[in-house]
């Protein structure tokens, strides 16, 4: 094992760079603009030439790195190419193909959502565990499966599409991705928003949420803690939701925990321990006592899981 390796998480605004010990230290991090123009052309370039810098300024032979872990927003095959991420320009790219070509380094490439789970077994909060579930909780819902501490990417990479489980037969407004009544749409950040517009629309309870202007789910959480009737139902619905999707997921690959990140998981405690108060109610008796954490990294989770994924290689 070579001493050096850098793990790239590649979002739609920014790539978030890191460069590591093997070991699992983190030596520095920084972001670049992830540059969307011309369908993403030069997004791999531009990634190649941040690598080539800090070997650079670090004064490290390429000889000394064990090359770059990839993670990117969208479904990637097993070859390393990258089946369209919409959020890049991308249709489909060889990306472990063209950025070491770029670099003379070798690639490894994952999905976003994958990674993140890595991450987080290896130095987060799932660290010496090797049957994980990761949720992702923000402005949709990621997921990351991982079994005898492999992820289960399926046949073409779309596996652990946690966000898209149905989970109503009635929903009438479309998901993101064209389908309807997907968990994304009631418990991501934007999904508990329009649960609690929905909410407020056909009830007149008393609560402070109709105080606000915009409500955030930070709101809703923030008033559940504070006692507010309509806010704890609200949250009592949601994780809900959750717990139960979860429960099925469980009935199929019986992790050993469950961890919960994303902007959502900073509500903390009252999030969940509802989840999984929700989840035992539902869960096949031996899958019962997952055990449940808050994600640990961060927005680090998936450079740390980046590396991760090329060290396992």
């Amino acid at each position: 094992m070579k001493k050096y390796a850098f793990g790239v998480d590649v979002g739609g605004t920014t790539c978030k760079i890191g460069f590591f010990e093997t070991s699992g230290t983190l030596i520095d991090k920084w972001e670049i603009k992830t540059n969307t123009e011309n369908n993403g052309a030069s997004i791999l370039s531009d990634v190649a030439l941040a690598v080539d810098n800090k070997l650079a300024q670090e004064g490290i032979s390429k000889d000394d790195v064990q090359g770059i872990g990839l993670g990117v927003p969208g479904p990637v095959r097993s070859d390393g190419v990258v089946n369209c991420c919409v959020n890049l320009g991308w249709s489909e790219v060889n990306a472990a193909e063209e950025l070491s070509s770029l670099t003379s380094l070798d690639v490894k490439v994952g999905n976003d959502a994958n990674v993140a789970a890595l991450g987080e077994m290896w130095q987060g909060g799932a660290k010496g565990c090797k049957d994980v579930v990761v949720v992702t909780l923000g402005t949709g819902v990621g997921g990351g499966v991982i079994v005898n501490g492999k992820v289960v990417a399926g046949f073409n990479g779309a596996g652990g599409e946690i966000g898209h489980i149905t989970v109503s037969d009635d929903e009438i407004e479309a998901c993101n991705c064209g389908q309807y009544g997907c968990l994304e749409q009631y418990t991501s950040a934007t999904g508990i928003v329009r649960v609690t517009k929905r909410k407020l629309a056909k009830s007149s309870e008393e609560t402070s949420l109709r105080q606000l202007k915009n409500i955030t789910a930070k709101d809703v959480f923030d008033a559940a803690k504070a006692g507010d009737a309509v806010a704890l139902g609200l949250v009592d619905e949601v994780c809900g939701i959750l717990g139960a999707a979860l429960s099925n997921i469980a009935c199929v690959v019986n992790p050993e925990i469950i961890v919960i990140g994303g902007g959502v998981s900073k509500a903390g405690d009252i999030l969940i321990d509802n989840i999984q108060k929700h989840y035992k109610e539902t869960a096949f008796h031996a899958c019962r006592n997952a055990k449940f954490a808050l994600a640990g990294l961060g927005n680090d989770a998936g450079m740390y899981g980046c590396v991760q994924m090329l060290l396992d290689e």
